[in-house]
């Protein structure tokens, strides 16, 4: 009688715990299901010149408890503490190629959030493209009197926060956690190789960021059934109207390493996704949207610098502030 008891009591416990297991990997995939993901456009001129309305190429993707920035240019960090966020939490970087204008600001996201009251106390971790590592070993040396100092002699801040670990990559999916996957893919931008363009997919969502490139088939390869692509374009004719000192073999050679409105138009037709995003771009928003409409009639968005994107069950944009 007794065996016979406790035989039903570890029938019933298993069958408890594979109904709780259940119950838990249910809710879990119903999360993911109605998860979303954050776009913060931070940066959305086009570079390097000086444009204090819209600073330097900066994406910040927010997913699965995860922030992550695409980019660094001139004005990230600063783009980032007006929005409000808090610099210590954004500590992973991905690169799409090493141009100044998407690595400028680097340095203040590695040293100050570190030596300031948010005192970061995780490594600080970089992918891009061949020249990435040395890129970050050598900042660290251009610093080394400000780290030594803070670190091992007067207010002694993390070791670890100030450390950093450095990733050379090739295409494929580069990063998984949390439910966030983010694959790096080939781009062309013309004698800067290899430049990469970025696939983020978290619960069902996905945004794909071009990075700087010319019209690429590769791009449209890693960007079908996207939910978001943020692009970078040029109005080419608007660069030959205005090319202030520079010869007419510079601006075309800029022409050519980037994708033109006609062009862009017709890489959003073939992706067709839930929203087409400017960013990074020269030209105003009026040209850009008349010249794109020539071969695209979708969805269409001009970046602004703190523009969010909510990417859930429908594709909100909202301006900054918020209201």
């Amino acid at each position: 009688m007794l065996l016979s008891i406790r035989k039903s009591l570890i029938a019933w416990f298993v069958v408890m715990f594979v109904v709780a297991s259940g119950g838990c990997a249910q809710a879990q995939n119903n999360a993911l299901r109605s998860a979303s993901i954050k776009v913060v456009l931070l940066g959305t001129g086009g570079g390097p010149p000086m444009n204090l309305e819209r600073y330097e190429a900066s994406t910040l993707v927010e997913a699965g408890g995860e922030k992550l920035l695409f980019d660094c240019g001139r004005g990230a960090t600063i783009r980032m503490a007006q929005y409000g966020i808090r610099l210590g939490e954004v500590s992973k970087v991905f690169l799409t190629h090493l141009h100044s204008d998407h690595v400028v600001d680097i340095p203040d996201l590695f040293l100050t959030p570190w030596a300031s009251e948010e005192a970061r106390q995780v490594p600080f971790e970089v992918w891009g493209p061949p020249g990435t590592r040395e890129m970050m070993d050598s900042m660290q040396k251009t610093f080394a009197f400000d780290i030594r100092i803070r670190r091992d002699v007067d207010e002694k801040y993390s070791k670890v926060g100030i450390s950093v670990s450095s990733h050379d990559i090739k295409e494929g999916v580069i990063f998984e956690k949390n439910g966030v996957r983010v694959a790096a893919f080939l781009v062309d931008h013309g004698p800067v190789k290899p430049a990469f363009g970025y696939r983020v997919d978290y619960g069902g969502r996905s945004v794909t960021l071009s990075g700087d490139t010319r019209f690429s088939e590769n791009l449209i390869k890693y960007s079908q059934g996207v939910d978001v692509i943020i692009h970078e374009t040029t109005d080419a004719d608007a660069l030959r109207g205005s090319p202030g000192k520079r010869t007419k073999e510079q601006i075309e050679n800029i022409i050519g390493h980037h994708t033109t409105l006609d062009e862009s138009g017709i890489v959003f037709s073939r992706i067709k996704p839930r929203l087409a995003v400017y960013s990074h771009f020269l030209g105003t928003p009026e040209r850009l949207v008349a010249g794109t409409r020539k071969t695209y009639s979708g969805p269409l968005v001009v970046g602004e610098d703190l523009m969010t994107i909510e990417i859930g069950d429908r594709v909100e944009v909202r301006h900054f502030p918020q209201k």
